[in-house]
């Protein structure tokens, strides 16, 4: 009996040391930043860590990059006062300032040119948050940083000479939100497609989804300097 109960924790211990040595995480990662949040979407209770802009649009899926995922299959049915994203998943229990999100997503929609996803962050209310649109052709309403702030949409880039290639794949998305300094990354961890300086916004929520396209989003994993566990209620309903 002893001897099996010594095997047992020797064999639990082996794969504590797995997960910890497979656990990804980006190698220029800054000092004092910790993983505050991952998830991987294996069963489909775990989408109720996020509140939705319409519950109906979002479900759980098997059909993730490995297992489950989550879904946007329907445009939301969610009026904004001000012209902005229409489709948002927000983790809805932490606030962050400097931050760095990575995440697998599959754009499901059809190609055109601002076919897209979006990452949002800094999010105060739905009048005020920053995100960023991730789309095949730039244009001034297209692929680049936007800010929501009581006001339509703004970006704050030059129109980038070009987009991104979302084809049937799943594909790796980084956004990096360090003081100012906003980065985001498009399968290639080390060049960003998008970069710029902003500040208007302090800590917010932070969360994915896309204007007015469809997708799949999994393997989210979220690190920061500073967290504030604080739940709150995002789209009254």
């Amino acid at each position: 009996m002893l001897r099996r109960f010594l095997l047992q924790i020797v064999f639990f211990a082996c794969c504590s040391r797995a997960v910890v040595a497979d656990e990804p995480k980006p190698a220029d990662l800054p000092d004092g930043f910790k993983l505050i949040y991952k998830q991987a979407f294996d069963d489909e209770p775990s989408i109720r860590d996020f509140e939705f802009s319409d519950n109906a649009a979002w479900r759980w899926t098997q059909d993730g990059k490995k297992g489950g995922g989550i879904e946007l299959f329907q445009q939301s049915k969610y009026k904004t006062q001000h012209r902005s994203p229409f489709n948002l998943a927000m983790l809805s229990s932490k606030k962050v300032g400097d931050l760095i999100l990575e995440l697998d997503m599959r754009q499901t929609g059809k190609e055109y040119g601002h076919r897209d996803m979006c990452l949002y962050f800094g999010f105060q209310n739905s009048m005020q948050f920053y995100y960023t649109h991730l789309a095949t052709s730039p244009d001034p309403n297209a692929h680049n940083i936007f800010i929501v702030n009581n006001s339509p949409r703004k970006s704050f880039l030059e129109v980038p000479k070009k987009g991104v290639d979302w084809s049937e794949e799943w594909k790796h998305v980084r956004l990096q939100k360090i003081g100012p300094d906003i980065k985001v990354f498009f399968e290639d961890m080390k060049t960003p497609v998008l970069q710029g300086k902003h500040e208007s916004l302090g800590p917010g929520y932070v969360g994915f989804g896309s204007f007015d396209d469809t997708g799949k989003i999994d393997n989210v994993q979220l690190w920061s300097n500073s967290v504030q566990e604080q739940p709150a209620v995002l789209f009254p309903k």
